[in-house]
């Protein structure tokens, strides 16, 4: 599993190469610890979650669910896992975070905090930067102001300035979290997240409170 991961993910974006799966499957064993669910399904999606990311592959959501279904079929996996891992794979993703999902299992939760758990705290603010910088974004422009109403396509194709996606989606992650361990880690987290953004707009000699002017 970890040798075909590394084969998909190996000119991957730092932010979303083996190491981010391999932290997102820690994560996922830490919460479901906690939860009664199928740690199978969990552990595979966990791993499996990112091998094609549809922001790398011109927005196909459909890659990702299939090269995983063609890889666990090679490996004899039952049909009803296989189908259980590409649902969540399938619509485990943020797009906005105002899209109705229409699949959900308590399973899909947990691999969902697991993920994004690794987009908050240190990990979380080192990926921002990593995956602005990848898509050659500015990383602050006091004119550009966050959109914090954006629908699945215009999350999309936004090209704002990452220290904008804090507000756009790392800061409401937080309450957006399914179980127990995974809000209680988030909590941490979310911390930091705030500390690091008073920091910089204290170096950057702005208002802490711009994306509410």
């Amino acid at each position: 599993m970890k040798d075909f991961i590394r084969h998909q993910l190996i000119a991957a974006e730092s932010g979303h190469d083996l190491n981010h799966a391999m932290r997102v499957w820690q994560n996922a064993k830490l919460i479901a610890a906690e939860e009664t669910v199928d740690l199978y399904v969990v552990e595979l999606a966990a791993l499996l979650h990112d091998i094609a990311d549809a922001k790398f592959h011109d927005g196909d959501e459909e890659l990702g669910p299939n090269m995983a279904a063609d890889f666990l079929r090679e490996l004899s996996i039952s049909p009803k896992v296989i189908h259980h891992v590409c649902q969540i794979i399938r619509h485990m993703s943020f797009k906005g975070g105002n899209e109705a999902n229409p699949f959900n299992s308590r399973e899909m939760e947990v691999v969902q905090d697991a993920d994004r758990l690794d987009a908050l705290g240190a990990i979380g603010v080192a990926r921002a930067f990593s995956y602005g910088g990848y898509r050659g974004r500015t990383f602050f422009n006091p004119a550009i102001k966050p959109n914090l109403n954006m629908d699945k396509e215009t999350y999309r194709q936004s090209a704002a300035p990452t220290i904008n996606h804090f507000f756009e989606k790392l800061l409401v992650l937080k309450d957006r979290m399914h179980t127990k361990k995974g809000r209680e880690v988030a909590e941490d987290r979310h911390g930091f997240l705030l500390q690091f953004l008073e920091q910089f707009f204290r170096e950057m000699d702005c208002d802490p409170k711009w994306p509410d002017e």
